[in-house]
């Protein structure tokens, strides 16, 4: 069964009339289709105006819907003969951030993101995708590993951010964020990023520094979540929605604003009413990445890479 946004309630409403229907003329011989059809039609067009006319606060919560796919879900749908490979080589592994070798469409690839859990045990096991300082060395070792070999790598980026625990800043996050950013930076091999969900903050752009960085259509990708942006300027949480508006957080506003190279469709409704949908669309776009990114030389692609994000924010 779904679970219903905030704003999703009057399709929840109508859901719910048309469950009742169907659960009373189980087991019946009274024809109900008379009766569910047009209220179906009715839910169905609500849905579609509704996700047609989302503002940035509605897609953060779309974003992090807790039935929409991470990190496994798309390793199983897209990679073949996943091996995951653990640990930093210093300290510990680091269940957050996950990664290994496999195969992509017959293309050899290693594959890094962040893995959030679908239920309480398995995101307190995963730390609800926040990375620690060991997750962010476990990527660098996995992604000079790939370079040396000559192996493509690919990124699914699903984190509000890095862990802030007192720990985690022992143990030098920072420094560990950025040299993971400056690995992706330097890489010879094709980098292609994709934003599953949320995209937050250095945690994010670790392992988003890519050649090119696609984002769901519903996912979102910023410098510090709304709700921290608005304690900030309003010194309340109350103002997330607005932090969301000014912040230009959406996959739109940053294809715009040329953050982002690609925008992958999802599902209507969002990518958790159809999972196996959105990670097939999200293959298709990855495959088209990798694809016009083959022929160019381990310089050019480091070259390519730095000038792409050089050029942000400049007029």
């Amino acid at each position: 069964m779904t679970t219903f946004l905030d704003f999703e309630k009057p399709i929840a409403e109508l859901q719910g009339k048309i469950d009742e229907l169907r659960s009373a003329a189980q087991g019946g011989d009274v024809d109900i289709a008379a009766e569910i059809a047009p209220l179906q039609a009715k839910s169905d067009k609500l849905l579609l105006d509704t996700y047609a006319r989302l503002t940035p606060w509605q897609k953060t919560q779309v974003a992090r819907h807790p039935e929409r796919p991470h990190f496994k879900h798309y390793v199983a749908g897209l990679i073949e003969d996943f091996m995951p490979l653990g640990g930093d080589r210093a300290f510990a592994d680091d269940a957050a951030i996950i990664g290994g070798l496999g195969r992509f469409r017959g293309r050899r690839v290693m594959v890094i993101g962040h893995e959030k859990g679908d239920d309480t045990a398995s995101r307190l096991k995963h730390n609800f995708g926040m990375g620690k300082p060991e997750g962010y060395r476990k990527a660098i070792r996995l992604m000079k590993l790939a370079d040396r070999f000559g192996i493509p790598v690919i990124t699914l980026v699903d984190t509000s951010g890095a862990f802030p625990g007192v720990q985690a800043e022992e143990r030098g996050q920072a420094e560990a964020i950025a040299r993971s950013t400056e690995t992706c930076l330097s890489l010879g091999v094709p980098l292609v990023a994709s934003i599953l969900g949320e995209g937050g903050s250095g945690g994010a752009v670790a392992l988003a520094a890519g050649n090119q960085v696609l984002m769901m259509e519903h996912a979102v990708y910023s410098v510090i979540s709304p709700e921290g942006c608005a304690s900030i300027l309003w010194r309340t949480a109350d103002k997330a929605a607005d932090a969301a508006e000014a912040m230009k957080v959406t996959a739109q506003h940053l294809k715009e604003l040329k953050v982002i190279d690609g925008i992958v469709p999802e599902p209507l409704g969002g990518a958790h009413r159809a999972p196996g949908q959105a990670v097939q669309a999200l293959g298709d776009a990855i495959e088209k990445a990798l694809a016009d990114l083959a022929t160019m030389s381990p310089e050019s692609l480091r070259q390519a890479r730095r000038a792409k994000f050089l050029a942000m924010g400049r007029l």
